[in-house]
């Protein structure tokens, strides 16, 4: 399985349309194997998803998703989960898998 994560400065990024690169994590099992940082293109409304299924992504995980973002995420394959809090993405990813991320709200009201 390979998880995304929107990430700014090295952590995460609470509305992944405004995030400077992708950590795709990938998690064999219920271990991380592997974490790859990549820029993503320039937002472009519905650009993402298909770009991100492309890299292999299965999950993103983010602070903040419009509900538009969110069907065409999983129009293109990928499970969504939002309200996300946290830093590192392997911290994220490592929660995620053992049940105990925390979630919030989703931060994102578009």
């Amino acid at each position: 399985m390979r998880i995304a994560i929107p990430m700014v400065n090295g952590a995460l990024c609470m509305h992944f349309g405004h995030c400077s690169t992708f950590a795709l994590v990938d998690v064999e099992g219920s271990k991380v194997t592997g974490t790859t940082e990549v820029v993503p293109p320039p937002h472009q409304p519905g650009l993402l998803p298909p770009w991100l299924a492309e890299r292999g992504a299965t999950l993103i995980i983010a602070g903040g998703m419009g509900s538009r973002a969110q069907a065409l995420f999983m129009q293109s394959g990928i499970k969504v989960v939002t309200g996300a809090v946290g830093t590192g993405a392997k911290e994220i990813v490592e929660n995620y898998l053992s049940g105990t991320l925390e979630a919030g709200e989703n931060v994102c009201d578009h």
